[in-house]
């Protein structure tokens, strides 16, 4: 396979799991967030779970579309560090943080190559 399909599959990936949290903290309130395995949600406000929540959805369908992807990565990148924030003042370095470092690593790895020798 070649380095565009890769960064397709890596784009749909990123797409599907910004798209299933993004949707969960728009459709859920804060004390269903919090059970469903996000309990840092506790500490955020209900708006500002929502704006979360819209980020990342709208993230997510950015991601699929050429020459928006770059710029939807490096949106998601950033409104993935104040989760980021929270987990680390919360203590749950593992696995929260890492996976969240995951995911914030490989959002920047696509943008990089759809900016850069992958560019569309």
């Amino acid at each position: 396979m070649d380095a565009n399909t890769w960064l397709w599959i890596l784009a749909g990936f990123l797409a599907a799991v910004f798209l299933g949290t993004g949707a969960l903290k728009l459709t859920r309130s804060r004390e269903e967030i919090a059970t469903a395995g996000m309990p840092w949600a506790a500490d955020w406000s209900e708006r500002a779970l929502r704006l979360l929540g819209g980020a990342e959805v709208v993230g997510a369908l950015g991601l699929l579309v050429p020459y928006v992807a770059p710029f939807a990565a490096v949106v998601l990148a950033a409104v993935t560090v104040p989760e980021l924030v929270t987990h680390v003042r919360r203590g749950e370095l593992f696995p929260e943080v890492l996976r969240t470092l995951a995911l914030v690593a490989l959002c920047v790895l696509l943008a990089y190559y759809r900016f850069g020798p992958q560019a569309f």
